[in-house]
Parts: structure tokens; C-alpha cells; sequence
């Protein structure tokens, strides 16, 4: 093993129980910051959005310049499905460690650049399609962070405690959502929604502090080694050269169930968590801080309510969890 390895056994499986437990923290807290990462700028973006407005869009009509604002957050998801493709195949030929290492730069790197870019007063028609074009490159890279994770620690974690330890991506999530949102609506209170700190500088803080918060999560995964599950599927598995032909010529049904599923899910995720704040905010007669209040609250509920699931998963199952 490499003088990287974590763990000073020949192999994983023959390492200590405290060798072991000491690998798990380091994959569960590179997954959980990797995944913090991305959601904290979605939440950044998406509760910020009628300041980005005035920044990137013409001002004359706010609805408008809301409505481009979600527009260009709406355009960069159909780069998604590119990317998890893209990383999925990735990781299953040069394994979860270089997808996850490689795709948190890139996402990084990506978010920091649209915190230093100019705004329409100086860049005109270009600082939009600037924006939608970082936000494309940040889609594509974070398509590989959260499936990413969750494989990479479904991999490493105990088998009956799967659905505790794989439960930390959507709290990662919900975590980054609740400090985007909590940044926020500090910035709403303290210096006002329609301040020159707010429209200026403080909108960019949560994109610039991707930058070093990437440095440090792609260093503790640069640390770490791919799971044995993935070695032993290496080895075994001739197929795995050609891992996204596979899904869809042997585990079509399967891949359908699991689009399916996820997108109930992501539908009601993004519409209550991201959107509503924004609606609330401009088409009713709410503070903005009130609603970002309001959502803060929801998303610490949404905490508690992931790592019961989890736990719970593991003693009834992830089918009967989720049907129910």
C-alpha cells in the first residue's frame, strides 16, 4: 500500500478495528464537506437570488430579473445528467477517489470564479451568460459529488449501519442549505436586502469561500484509497470497462425505479427549500429575514428527521423506508 494509506496493515481488511474506524472518519467527513460545498452555493444562490438579479440582469423590471435569475439555475441542471454519466463511468473505471478528487475542484473552482465575476453595469449582456456558463461547469462537476459520496461511503460503511453512515450526504445537504440560508438571512438583517454592502460584496462571500473549502476537501480525499468493495469489483468484474453500457443492457428496470423515485423526491426538495423563499419574499407581503427564519427552521427539522430515517432504514430496510 502507499505511504498515503491511512491504515498500516497490508490491506483494509486486515487492518485494526481502530484502523478501520479512523479510515471511516476520514471517507465520512470528505463526503460530508465535498457535499456541504456544493449545497452551500445552491443555497447561497438560490436564497440570494433577487440580489443576484440586480447584479447580473437589467433592473428596470424585478420580476424579470428574478425570473432570468432562476432561469439561468434551471439551464445549468441540463448539464446534470451529462455529468453523472460522465463521473458515474469514471468512477467505476478510475475508481471513486480520483471522480470525487477531480469533480470538487472543478466544482470549486467553479463556484469561487462567480464570486470575482463583474455585473451587468460593467460587463453588460456578458456577466449573465459568464454566470451561466460557471454555473453549467459547477453542474456538471457536482453531478459527481453527491452520488459520488454516497457510494463511496455506502462502500466503506458497516453493512448494518448503511443507512445511519449513508444518511450523512443528505444531512451534508441540508446542512449547506442551512448555513446558505443562515448567512443570508443575517445579511438581510443586519444590513438590509437592497444595501450597497449586500448587492456589492456580500452576495459574493458564500462563492469565495468555495475556494478553500475545495483546497482542503480535495486534500483529505487525495489521502484516502478507493474501498474494498471497489478493488474486489476491479478485479472481479470484466465488465466494469464498460460500466454505463452495463446499467442499461442488464439493470434498465432498476435505473427507471430509481430516476423515478428520486426525482418525487427532488421535485418537492427544490420547490420547498430553494424556491419558496424567493416566492415568499417577492409575491407576498413576508420579510425577507421571515422567510429565510422560516426555512432555517425547516431544514433543522429536515436534520433530525434524515438521521432517524437512517437508523431506521437499517433495522426495516431501504425498500419499506421508502415506500413508506
Amino acid at each position: 500500500m502507499s505511504s498515503a494509506t491511512p491504515v498500516k496493515s497490508t490491506t483494509y481488511a486486515e487492518a485494526t478495528e481502530a484502523e478501520k474506524h479512523a479510515v471511516l472518519r476520514k471517507v465520512t467527513g470528505s463526503s460530508f464537506l465535498g457535499n456541504f460545498i456544493e449545497w452551500f452555493d445552491y443555497a447561497s444562490y438560490s436564497y440570494l437570488a433577487t440580489v443576484i438579479a440586480l447584479v447580473f440582469f437589467p433592473a428596470e423590471d424585478r420580476f424579470v430579473a428574478t425570473m432570468m435569475t432562476f432561469g439561468v439555475f434551471a439551464l445549468s441542471f441540463l448539464v446534470r445528467p451529462i455529468g453523472a454519466f460522465f463521473w458515474g463511468s469514471m468512477g467505476d473505471k478510475k475508481g471513486r477517489k480520483w471522480a470525487l478528487s477531480v469533480s470538487i475542484l472543478m466544482m470549486s473552482g467553479a463556484t469561487f470564479l462567480i464570486g470575482c465575476l463583474p455585473g451587468y453595469a460593467v460587463l453588460g449582456v456578458g456577466a449573465p451568460l459568464l454566470l451561466l456558463l460557471l454555473r453549467m461547469v459547477q453542474s456538471f462537476s457536482a453531478s459527481g459529488e453527491y452520488a459520488g459520496a454516497a457510494t463511496f461511503l455506502a462502500e466503506y460503511a458497516p453493512a448494518n449501519h448503511r443507512g445511519l453512515y449513508c444518511s450523512l450526504v443528505p444531512a451534508s445537504t441540508a446542512t449547506g442549505l442551512l448555513v446558505g440560508s443562515t448567512l443570508a438571512t443575517l445579511m438581510f438583517v443586519n444590513f438590509g436586502h437592497d444595501s450597497a454592502f449586500v448587492t456589492e460584496w456580500g452576495w459574493r462571500i458564500p462563492f469565495l469561500l468555495a475556494g478553500p473549502l475545495g483546497f482542503i476537501a480535495h486534500y483529505i480525499r487525495t489521502k484516502l484509497e478507493d474501498s474494498p468493495a471497489f478493488k474486489e469489483m476491479e478485479k472481479e468484474n470484466k465488465e466494469a470497462a464498460h460500466p454505463t453500457r452495463l446499467v442499461f443492457k442488464k439493470y434498465r428496470r432498476r435505473l427507471l425505479s430509481s430516476v423515478s423515485a428520486t426525482m418525487v423526491n427532488a421535485v418537492g426538495f427544490y420547490l420547498v427549500l430553494t424556491y419558496l423563499p424567493t416566492y415568499l419574499t417577492s409575491y407576498t407581503t413576508m420579510e425577507a429575514s421571515q422567510a429565510q427564519l422560516a426555512t432555517d427552521i425547516a431544514l433543522i427539522a429536515y436534520l433530525f428527521i434524515i438521521f432517524g430515517a437512517g437508523t431506521l432504514s437499517d433495522k426495516v430496510g431501504r425498500r419499506r423506508m421508502l415506500l413508506t
